[in-house]
């Protein structure tokens, strides 16, 4: 069997971008560019601490989206105002990379987000100081993958893309980045 290897249609845009900022920042070598390492999705899910059918829907509908099963995050430490035990499990988390981060990203940004009810664009100050970008959503329902009908509560998640930059890149020129590869900054 002899084909072409399928690559995703952002990693091909990822390569033109880092040609782009290679002549706009004056780097040396391409590699000197910010490039996507990992994107994490993850969720706590409250009702979770109640029933572990909840944190079940959450971890089957989190593996829908991404297309990998998501990991069960468990309480570090006991916190009685929240009704928290130690080991007690409140969430799921999923990394994804290479080829199947390239695919969720550009399902995210070209099919998730306009779905989103009265969409203005991110947050383009949601950096850290590593310059990871961190995209919180309310609802999941905004994913076509998702089966509504079997979520009794709604799932929020945390979107964190994860940028490989060696400590040396300003946030604008991450931010600059992830604007050319998709990601719709509010003006």
């Amino acid at each position: 069997m002899t084909g072409k290897k399928y690559i995703p249609r952002l990693k091909e845009v990822d390569k033109k971008v880092k040609e782009e900022m290679k002549k706009k920042y004056n780097y040396k070598n391409i590699l000197e560019a910010p490039t996507l390492e990992k994107i994490v999705v993850s969720t706590g899910h409250n009702p979770a601490k109640e029933d572990l059918k909840y944190l079940d829907e959450a971890l089957d509908q989190i593996a829908l989206i991404t297309g990998q099963r998501p990991v069960r995050t468990l309480a570090r430490k006991s916190v009685s105002n929240f009704k928290i035990r130690k080991g007690q499990p409140i969430g799921c988390k999923v990394t994804l990379r290479k080829d199947r981060m390239w695919e969720f990203l550009d399902r995210f940004i070209n099919i998730a987000i306009p779905r989103m009810r009265d969409f203005r664009g991110l947050n383009k100050n949601a950096f850290d100081r590593d310059g990871n970008y961190s995209i919180g959503i309310r609802d999941i329902s905004i994913f076509p993958e998702v089966n509504i009908a079997k979520i009794s509560r709604p799932i929020g998640l945390c979107i964190t893309l994860c940028v490989k930059n060696n400590g040396k890149r300003s946030i604008d020129e991450i931010r600059n980045y992830l604007g050319m590869i998709g990601v719709p900054f509010r003006k």
